[in-house]
């Protein structure tokens, strides 16, 4: 994979009862930054999970690099992407399991580098296991602006050249908004980045 320009062209995507894309057209240029923001139902999920790979349009075609997403191959693809979305996924492991799933042969200092650049090291190196910490089902253990941190800390980790940002910070205290602001602004450097939202004030 290249740089990571895409091209949008004429996309429609219906779901039963509901057009959700209507001849959408646009392009990305590669590390770029977009916002796509509005209210829900108003396609927003629909066009990234297009740029996924999760689902197909009716109509239309996606084209990465140059080539149509449709003829190349998933799993190399998807290897490009980083998502950090409202609720993040972490599974009942620890603090470094949990960052390096997105890199399972990244090194513990590799890992400590880009807690520290999302601000992981801030709460963890207060805890008595540190990285070792078991974080429960789901992150249960953690507070929703640190399984962020933690979530921006796995994103930077695999190195995407293509980066989704889903309401990545809307449920937050100010304080941790502040902090993972501080990350993203890290994460997308050099990125091309998608940001979603419903609110201006996010973008």
């Amino acid at each position: 994979m290249g740089e990571a320009s895409l091209q949008f062209q004429s996309l429609t995507k219906t779901f039963p009862g509901v057009r959700a894309l209507d001849a959408v057209s646009f392009a990305v240029r590669a590390r770029s930054i977009h916002a796509l923001m509005g209210e829900n139902g108003a396609g927003k999920s629909t066009l990234i999970g297009l740029v996924m790979a999760f689902n197909r349009a009716k109509s239309g075609q996606v084209i990465v690099d140059g080539h149509d997403l449709e003829s190349l191959k998933l799993h190399e693809y998807r290897s490009h992407l980083g998502v950090v979305m409202q609720d993040n996924f972490l599974f009942d492991g620890s603090i470094r399991d949990n960052i390096a799933y997105a890199r399972p042969d990244a090194t513990d200092e590799e890992v400590r580098q880009v807690a520290r650049i999302a601000h992981v090291d801030e709460f963890v190196e207060t805890w008595e296991k540190r990285y070792d910490t078991v974080v429960g089902e789901r992150g249960v253990k953690l507070s929703g602006g640190q399984r962020q941190r933690v979530a921006i800390a796995r994103a930077i980790l695999a190195d995407p050249r293509i980066l989704i940002l889903d309401e990545a910070t809307s449920s937050l205290d100010s304080e941790s908004e502040a902090l993972i602001r501080d990350g993203l602004q890290r994460l997308r450097t050099g990125r091309t980045t998608f940001v979603i939202a419903h609110r201006l004030s996010t973008i």
